[in-house]
Order: structure tokens, then C-alpha cells, then sequence
């Protein structure tokens, strides 16, 4: 399929900012964002597989984005605004009240969750509806966090037994833990972190030795590795890293 050039090129078109969260918030939120867009004719946005719900408010309209367990894609036409919650991977659980997995590869109405949306939301306000839901503190999010930690940290965690082995506990525990407050399973999570290392040395600049790096992350050989890339990305790591 032909290359929308505009995607090789797409800081042209694009803005984005990034907030931290104030102190008494940062527990449950990685960072606030604002997007704002504009072009002449639709664009096809790929938005690539998330471990994080967003909670976003756009044109109006205030809407809560599940985990996803794969690449999407939205359009944009015209000029454009949006600005976002990040929440951190495993904590959107409390203020849900409900398993994560409930919403995952869906988008909700943010009311259901978030009862008084700001008409005219910013930082300020939003941090002000957050903490009107507040909820009361849950251990099993630190140990879910915990557990995130390590996945992301330690590149010998290949697959579920291994990390229910550094936790002490059994593959089906993770298996409901995750459902429940990641909102997908610790095999797509592991593969999902492993995979960002690919990334992550693509943005580095360096020189990849392909094969070499499909047999650290655990893949039989490059042609599985590239193949799980390009299913959970959308698109092969060279075209990928063209547009990085």
C-alpha cells in the first residue's frame, strides 16, 4: 500500500504538549497531553497498541479509551484540539469499579465514570474532576504496578510462568489479576514491553542486528519477531521506524 508522505513528515501538521500531574494525583495519572492538528484533506492517524486507559475531551465530547490490544486508526480533517488523560497502566481499576478488561478495544462515555464533565475542560478542571472520584487506596495496584515494573525492566521476563515465578504465585492468578485491573492478559503485556525495546532501539539510531535481537526478546527468528511487530504495530519495524 502507498505512503501518506504527510505521515513521513507529520510534525508539520501536528502539536503536542505534555503536563505532569500534580503531586496528590500521580499515583493514578502518568501525564496530562494536548494534541491539536490541522489538514486540508483526511489524514489516516495510526495510534499504536496501549497499556494505558485515556480519558480525552474533544470537541465536547469527553470519552474514556480502554486499553487496546492492537493498532487503530482515527482520521483527522481540519484543525483540530484534544486534550487527554493518561492514566498509569494497572491503576484506572479504582475509579472504574469494575474489571479494566470491561472496557478494553472500547471507547465509553467518560459521564458514566466521571459524573460533572467540565464544559470547558483544562489541567485545572480535570485535575478537579479527578479528584471528586478519588477512590480509596487498593494494594492490589501497587503489586500490579510492581509486577509492570519488572516486566518493563527486566528483559529475562519472556513469558507469564517466569514472572509468576519472581512473584511467587500461579500463571491463572496473573491471568485474573491482569483481567482485572490491566485489562488484558500478562502474556500480551510481556510481549508488548518487549516489543518497545525494538523501538526504542530504532530511536536510538544504532545499528540493529536483527537476528541477534529476536533471540534476546524470545522470538524464534527475525521472521516471527518482525511478523508480531507488524501485527501489533500495523506496520513492519523499518516502516515504522521512517516515520520516527
Amino acid at each position: 500500500m502507498s505512503r501518506d508522505e504527510r505521515e513521513l513528515d507529520w510534525r508539520r501538521f501536528q502539536r503536542h504538549e505534555f503536563v505532569a500531574p500534580s503531586a496528590d494525583l500521580a499515583a493514578y495519572v502518568s501525564r496530562y497531553w494536548m494534541a491539536s492538528w490541522s489538514y486540508d484533506h483526511p489524514y489516516r492517524q495510526l495510534i499504536r497498541p496501549s497499556l494505558s486507559v485515556h480519558l480525552s475531551f474533544r470537541d465536547g465530547l469527553a470519552e474514556v479509551h480502554g486499553v487496546t490490544s492492537r493498532y487503530v486508526h482515527r482520521e483527522l480533517v481540519g484543525q483540530g484540539h484534544v486534550l487527554g488523560v493518561e492514566f498509569r497502566p494497572g491503576c484506572f481499576r479504582p475509579f472504574l469499579d469494575a474489571a479494566v478488561r470491561s472496557i478494553t478495544d472500547r471507547v465509553v462515555p467518560a459521564a458514566t465514570i466521571f459524573p460533572g464533565i467540565p464544559a470547558e475542560p483544562n489541567v485545572e478542571a480535570v485535575e478537579a474532576l479527578l479528584r471528586d472520584r478519588l477512590p480509596e487506596p487498593d494494594p492490589n495496584v501497587g503489586r500490579v504496578c510492581e509486577m509492570l515494573d519488572v516486566i518493563a525492566s527486566d528483559p529475562a521476563i519472556k513469558r507469564i510462568d517466569l514472572l509468576a515465578q519472581r512473584f511467587t504465585t500461579t500463571p491463572r492468578h496473573l491471568q485474573r489479576l491482569f483481567a482485572e485491573y490491566v485489562g488484558i492478559g500478562p502474556n500480551w503485556t510481556i510481549r508488548r514491553y518487549r516489543l518497545e525495546e525494538t523501538t526504542d532501539r530504532m530511536a536510538s539510531g544504532a545499528t540493529i542486528d536483527w537476528p541477534a535481537l529476536a533471540a534476546e526478546l524470545g522470538y524464534a527468528d527475525q521472521s516471527h519477531l518482525v511478523r508480531d511487530f507488524t501485527r501489533l504495530y500495523g506496520e513492519s519495524p523499518t516502516r515504522y521506524a521512517a516515520r520516527y
